[in-house]
């Protein structure tokens, strides 16, 4: 297989419908092994639009530049209250793929 499976998690905000739903929000990506280009994503948000907004917002994304140009495109085109968590999701997601990085690469 030439991809692997990271999520990340954060809170989210009180008085969200997904939060009904779920305590945390979960971001997934599956993302290709050699160039870490984030192939597709996911996340937990209430409406298959915000999932899919989500979705093209991160896809393409190698997380070998790093996360401030996806932390920026969250900041700039998702702007619900779920923002936050989204960035912070994304920001443990990252942290996965540093922690597991050596893992990609073989």
């Amino acid at each position: 297989m030439k991809t692997v499976f990271i999520a990340g998690h954060a809170r989210l905000p009180a008085g969200m419908a997904a939060q009904n739903l779920y305590e945390t929000l979960t971001i997934t990506a599956e993302i290709d092994r050699k160039y870490s280009v984030i192939v597709t994503a996911s996340c937990t948000l209430a409406t298959q639009h915000g999932q899919d907004f989500v979705h093209h917002l991160l896809r393409g994304h190698s997380l070998k530049d790093g996360i401030d140009e996806p932390l920026r495109a969250v900041q700039t085109h998702y702007l619900g209250k779920a923002g936050s968590a989204l960035q912070s999701a994304l920001k443990d997601l990252y942290k996965q793929y540093e922690l597991h990085h050596n893992k990609l690469s073989e």
